[in-house]
């Protein structure tokens, strides 16, 4: 008999966007801040739009994940319940049951181990191009 269980589905915000997205604001922020005004006697531009940049793109950061964090929350008071239903999968044909044909099932996956070349010496030869065993008649 199939089981049933209640699932919550909801929109979740992806958090890397929102952290990239303050944090190239921040550095818009940075640059209109710096470039406004001509830089203090003693300091470079650039090192006051440096300044400025690890400033406010360190705080576009934390404000895009502090955005990120609000919508999640929301997204927690919108989500709806749903029940969902276990379906059993049918067994695979007999032809699709080769060797390597289960190996997400737990099956038999070959691999280079399980080739006769790997029983022997390397196959690659410091002086030359690769050579491998001959193969067989």
């Amino acid at each position: 008999m199939p089981s049933q269980r209640q699932i919550s589905v909801r929109r979740a915000p992806k958090y890397v966007p929102f952290l990239v997205a303050g944090g190239v604001l921040g550095v818009i922020v940075a640059a209109i801040t710096s470039y406004a005004e001509p830089a203090p006697q003693n300091y470079t531009q650039g090192s006051v739009f440096g300044y400025f940049l690890v400033l406010f793109a360190a705080g576009g950061v934390l404000l895009g994940g502090l955005a990120a964090l609000v919508l999640d929350r929301v997204s927690l008071r919108r989500a709806q319940r749903a029940t969902v239903e276990e379906v059993e999968e049918p067994a695979p044909p007999a032809e699709a049951t080769a060797e390597g044909a289960l190996a997400h099932d737990g099956g038999h996956s070959p691999s280079s181990a399980d080739s006769p070349a790997a029983a022997g010496t390397s196959s690659t030869d410091e002086d030359g191009p690769e050579a491998g065993p001959a193969p067989a008649p």
